[in-house]
């Protein structure tokens, strides 16, 4: 059950898992008492390791229905991935009762081989009967869990799918060594009579080969080893997430599946000026690159801040500021004799004293230069940043200043058109907002300049005016 399922799909998911699970118990249960009472009275040692192994089966059936009854409740203040390591732990408990099983039918295989013990059996059609309903009932119950565990992703349902699948391969097993023991009874031949302890030892190395399969595969759960599936797909994972916009490496890809769940952490290396809306754009891609290969993982995306080879003097010098979250400016570099020298605008609240203000730049020049070892000089300009909202004693459009602000612009002839234009009075102060149509094609370094140049030149005219505002446009955009 992914982290993302919906509750309705959840639902479904864990009802078809219980059920694959109560029917696999009702059939080992069968087939075990079965297999059992036929051994007993065949004397067969092959019937009986195969009613041994049905034992074990029934016992893992157990467990397995237990462990769907559990792994998929949701996480909780304990379990904060969920539960879904309790199926790991069931096939590992499964793993141990296999390799016991094992043991004991090798240690009494090689006892009746050794000492010619209990190799006559009772000719009787039962237990045929018995191996071949064992393998009708494996072959179907192993087709129906390994059809739910792909479904669902359990690692509990696919262990007992692989575990029922091997038996029916033993229960042929058994099967041929009893065909040969009656014919070696009949026929006096001895080397016959020895098929069957033989055909439980081949039953004890094909449990052997299983116990070993699951016994890496609960290991590596158990362990958080790179799930099989995400491992080879591992490269073009990597790629993907290089190829992302805003990317500059991959630094770490960690996965791990818990029950039916995929968890994935990721570390990405970012270019360390990007803003907060941005990286969070990036990390929404990279989550949707981890989910295209693991459906419905659970990631974690880690960023890195990186000084990209792109990076000029200026995105440096911002990030430096950034690093210590302040707000800086107009920010111009100026080179000398080989030398860069810097001026910049800060931002800090209106309410902070001098003092502290000045240790603030102090330290900001500081580290701009540990990072740009070549700048020799940095000059700030410490502003005031509003934090109360200014109410206006009146907001009118003022004629006068309004006829010398476009009188001003008649003197560049780039500027299309000036509109919009408000004239805000606060007490003694007087602050003048417009909108200013420029050719769509004019670089910014340019429309900055004339700008400027507007804003001084109507300065100049009207000095009772405290502060010019304009706000440039394309005349693609002029919505007037």
């Amino acid at each position: 059950m992914s982290p993302t399922a919906t509750p309705e799909q959840a639902e479904t998911s864990h009802q078809a898992k219980r059920s694959a699970a109560l029917f696999s118990v009702f059939a080992a249960l069968g087939v075990t008492l079965f297999k059992l009472i036929t051994g007993l009275l065949s004397g067969s040692l092959g019937m009986l390791s195969e009613a041994a192994h049905s034992g074990i089966d029934l016992i893992a059936a157990a467990i397995t229905f237990f462990s769907v009854q559990v792994s998929d409740r949701p996480a909780d203040a304990i379990h904060s991935y969920g539960h879904g390591k309790i199926e790991s732990l069931s096939a590992g408990i499964e793993t141990v009762l296999m390799l016991g099983s094992c043991i004991w039918i090798l240690a009494e295989a090689i006892r009746r081989i050794v000492f010619r013990e209990h190799l006559s059996l009772t000719f009787s059609i039962w237990p045929f009967a018995a191996l071949l309903l064992s393998i009708t009932v494996d072959f179907t119950r192993s087709r129906r869990l390994r059809k739910i565990a792909t479904e669902t992703r359990s690692e509990a349902l696919e262990a007992d799918a692989i575990h029922f699948g091997t038996d029916i391969w033993s229960s042929l097993a058994v099967l041929i060594g009893l065909i040969a023991s009656y014919c070696g009874g009949r026929l006096k031949i001895p080397q016959l009579e020895l098929a069957d302890p033989i055909a439980a030892i081949l039953v004890a190395f094909i449990i052997l080969h299983v116990t070993w399969k699951l016994a890496r595969r609960t290991i590596d759960s158990l362990t958080d080893a790179t799930p099989p599936e995400a491992r080879a797909q591992n490269r073009e994972l990597i790629r993907e997430l290089a190829s992302i916009d805003g990317v500059l490496s991959v630094e770490r890809v960690r996965t791990r599946r818990s029950g039916p769940s995929y968890f994935a952490d990721v570390t990405l290396g970012m270019p360390r000026n990007l803003t907060f809306q941005r990286s969070e754009q990036i990390t929404a891609a990279a989550t949707a690159a981890v989910q295209k290969h693991l459906s419905g993982a659970d990631v974690v995306v880690h960023s890195v801040p990186i000084a990209s080879l792109a990076e000029s003097i200026h995105d440096r010098i911002r990030a430096v500021a950034a690093r210590s979250n302040l707000n800086i400016h107009d920010v111009t570099v100026q080179e000398f004799n080989h030398r860069l020298h810097v001026e910049q605008h800060l931002e800090v609240d209106e309410t902070m004293s001098l003092s502290a203000a000045h240790a603030i730049v102090t330290q900001l020049e500081s580290d701009i230069r540990r990072e740009i070892p070549n700048i020799s000089s940095i000059l700030t300009h410490i502003e005031s940043e509003n934090a109360t909202i200014e109410r206006p004693a009146s907001l009118e459009r003022d004629r006068q200043l309004e006829v010398r602000l476009r009188r001003a612009a008649q003197a560049f002839p780039e500027i299309l058109d000036i509109h919009e234009v408000l004239v805000t009075r606060i007490h003694d102060r007087i602050q003048v907002n417009c909108h200013c149509t420029l050719p769509d094609d004019l670089p910014m370094s340019k429309v900055h300049e004339i700008i400027t140049a507007l804003e001084n030149a109507f300065k100049l005219d009207c000095p009772e005016v405290n502060r010019l505002l304009i706000h440039p446009e394309p005349a693609t955009d002029n919505r007037r």
